[in-house]
């Protein structure tokens, strides 16, 4: 038996937090291990829960989920945040995005899609509903100069959509390797360590 994808949720509403309580247990191959209704209380177990993504509102009592998301991934870097809110906002994405967040996602997601975007998230993409990755793309305009090949701007660009590397290689028809070459060398010209830094960079700098 293969190890379950184990979940925090951290929602002040009780009737959405339930419900993605009981979504998640009734899916296969993963957990609702916690529900916290503040980031406080979510971050004062983060180390006795090691959870291996935590679906995160924004608008919290207290601390904000973006404040909450940053100060998990100092105290545990593996754990991945997908946000999930009412927000459509350019600067809260990409707020969250700065802060460490893998993805984001607004609360009209429907369920499945949902539990296909924690899967994206633990395997390395960074799901965005459609309506938030529209807005992204419309928000900001291209820059024209850029140290980033054309074939390194259009694997930038997959990113920013929030696809997978594998996602990523059959859409630009490449291999998975190639994908992982090219990200390298985009995380060493834009001078970051991640994707989420990567994509954040991205759209403060215009480049998609």
């Amino acid at each position: 038996m293969t190890d379950k994808i184990r979940l925090n949720i951290v929602e002040d509403d009780p009737e959405i937090r339930n419900n993605l309580a009981l979504i998640i247990n009734t899916s296969e191959g993963m957990m609702c291990d916690r529900t916290f209704e503040n980031a406080e209380s979510f971050l004062e177990n983060l180390e006795t829960q090691k959870p291996d993504i935590v679906l995160m509102d924004i608008s919290l009592p207290g601390m904000t989920g973006i404040q909450a998301v940053e100060k998990m991934k100092e105290r545990a870097p593996k754990a991945e945040a997908l946000m999930l809110t009412v927000h459509q906002d350019d600067q809260l994405v990409f707020d969250s995005l700065c802060a460490g967040a893998s993805g984001y996602l607004v609360k009209s997601t429907p369920p499945l899609r949902i539990i296909d975007a924690i899967r994206e998230a633990v395997s390395g993409g960074a799901p965005m509903s459609t309506s938030i990755a529209r807005m992204v793309v419309k928000s900001f305009s291209k820059k024209t100069e850029s140290d980033l090949t054309e074939r390194e701007m259009d694997v930038l660009d997959q990113l920013c959509q929030g696809k997978s590397y594998k996602l990523i290689a059959d859409a630009l028809f490449i291999s998975q390797d190639t994908v992982r070459s090219h990200i390298k060398s985009i995380y060493k010209k834009l001078e970051v360590n991640s994707k989420s830094e990567a994509v954040a960079k991205a759209l403060k700098d215009r480049l998609v």
